[in-house]
This record gives structure tokens, sequence and C-alpha cells, in this order.
């Protein structure tokens, strides 16, 4: 299930930044970095507890002080991890998403998205229509514009939400 996580992700942060200079390259591999490094591991670990979440962001912080553009490329990380700890509902599960906090142990929690059984299917047609939307919106069928978003990371999108 990628979809509902890449599509989610970047309506969010489109919405609520609306900056034509943000880079959705990183941002789409936080989204769906979570399942893939915690799916290593056999369940829900540390990648979907909010501490990491909130660490990735507090370095990226700091390493790049006093270095805007590398910055703005950066931050699409931990928003991407955040976002996907958002979307995936991880908050279900105390003892995984307030790690440490909670304990050091995991037990046996699965990830979020193996636990929702049939509802991934709803979801991700759900995401499908999203990123379709944003195909069109950001008029990826042009070269140009694919080639932007291989080479800078950004969308421009077409379509503004109101006031």
């Amino acid at each position: 299930m990628f979809l509902w996580f890449i599509g989610t992700s970047i309506v969010t942060i489109w919405y609520v930044f609306r900056d034509p200079r943000f880079d959705y390259r990183l941002l789409v591999v936080g989204s769906v970095l979570p399942p893939a490094v915690d799916g290593w591991f056999g369940g829900a670990r540390f990648m979907h507890s909010l501490a990491v979440s909130v660490g990735l962001l507090a370095l990226v912080m700091l390493i790049t002080t006093g270095r805007r553009p590398i910055r703005r490329t950066l931050l699409g990380l931990p928003l991407g991890t955040l976002l996907h700890l958002v979307y995936t509902g991880a908050w279900t599960d105390t003892t995984v998403f307030w790690w440490p906090f909670s304990g050091w142990g995991f037990g046996d929690a699965p990830l979020p998205v193996a636990s929702r059984g049939w509802w991934n299917l709803v979801l991700e047609v759900i995401g499908a229509a999203l990123v379709v939307w944003i195909w069109r919106s950001a008029g990826l069928a042009t070269p140009e514009a694919r080639r932007r978003l291989w080479s800078t990371g950004q969308l421009w999108f077409a379509a503004r939400p109101g006031p």
C-alpha cells in the first residue's frame, strides 16, 4: 500500500504550504519509509514511533542551520514520515507510537497497514485517485513538468484551494 501515503502526503503539503519551490521527492520517500524499514523487522517498530520522526526533523533543522536551500530539500523526509504516522493511524498502538517513552519493547505489534485488512483496498483506490488528480493538476503529462519534478522535485499545481 503506497499510493494512499504518497497521494495524501503530497496533497497535504501542497495544501498547507502552497510553496511552488517545495521538493516533493523526499516527501514521497518519507511517506513510504516507515513500512519499508519496519517491514524488515516483522512489524511496527521504531519507524512508527513519534520520537524517530521528531528526532529526524530536529536533526534536519540542526544540520541545515543557515542553509535554507538544502533545508527545503531535506525537510520532505521527516515531514513524510510524520504524515505517514497520521495517515496510517500509528497512534492506535501506544506502545509503538510512544516508543521509547512507553518502554523499549515493541511486543508483536503488526504494521498498521497489515492490521487494516480489506480497508487497504479502499484507501489505495482513494490514493490512486489523489495521484491522478496530482498528475493532472501539476501538468505531469508534459515532459517539461516531469523533468522539473525529477530534477528539482517541484510540482506546479494549476488548481489553488479557496481562501
